[in-house]
């Protein structure tokens, strides 16, 4: 039996008019698509008309341990012929999400993994930045906890290499993060996009202090994700 296909689909990471003819087709085309949350793709979908059947990547998880990706499960539906599609609930799976396992054993079992390319929030933000982002570091999502001040060392460091740090943050942590930013390089400036390409959609400027700054007297604003540059 002949082996299916993955394809690997860029969705919108907020209007839903950014995605691709070429993402539509395959979403309609597929046997499965696998979702970080069924529920949230299936606003996508409707607004679309696709029907494919939904399936979610993840599995129930313990107490102590967030639900786990189902890629072997994934595998089994590729061997046995489906084409499978999978999606984040936002933007390029494989950028700060388990996609990249997804393929890594994809790949292992000599099976064809194809990107369908669209937005994502990182290049989104980078095209408004307005600096030379020729070169970049992207480090994804800081720690919640341990690890959080070696993260903003590493910002520190690369920008000592003169090249610009993006990062994602969540509602959650802004406030805290860019306070101990501003402890360890009060001098660096930020370029910070909120709810980028929906309605109340923000990009906003200045240094560490007068961002905090903002959001402290703004605090209504600290919504959504953010993509952050630091340079």
């Amino acid at each position: 039996m002949k082996e299916g296909i993955l394809y690997i689909v860029a969705t919108p990471i907020g209007n839903l008019e950014d995605i691709t003819y070429r993402a539509i087709r395959i979403l309609k085309e597929v046997d499965l698509i696998f979702c970080e949350d069924t529920r949230t793709t299936k606003k996508l979908l409707d607004h679309y008309q696709i029907t494919a059947e939904t399936r979610s990547f993840y599995g129930a998880g313990s107490k102590t341990r967030k639900p786990q990706p189902k890629i072997d499960y994934v595998l089994d539906e590729l061997k046995a012929g489906k084409n499978v599609a999978f999606v984040t609930d936002a933007g390029t799976p494989g950028i700060s999400d388990p996609g990249n396992l997804l393929v890594e054993k994809v790949i292992e079992n000599n099976i064809s993994a194809v990107p369908i390319p669209g937005v994502s929030a990182l290049t989104t933000l980078a095209s408004v930045a307005g600096i030379d982002l020729g070169k970049f570091a992207f480090l994804g999502f800081p720690p919640h906890k341990k690890g959080r001040e070696t993260f903003f060392k590493r910002v520190w460091d690369f920008g000592d290499l003169g090249a610009p740090v993006v990062y994602y943050e969540s509602p959650h942590r802004l406030i805290k993060n860019l306070e101990l930013l501003k402890t360890l390089a009060p001098e660096k400036k930020i370029i910070l996009g909120r709810e980028l390409t929906k309605v109340f959609e923000e990009v906003v400027r200045g240094n560490v202090s007068e961002i905090l700054e903002y959001f402290e007297n703004n605090p209504d604003k600290v919504k959504g994700e953010f993509a952050i540059i630091v340079y």
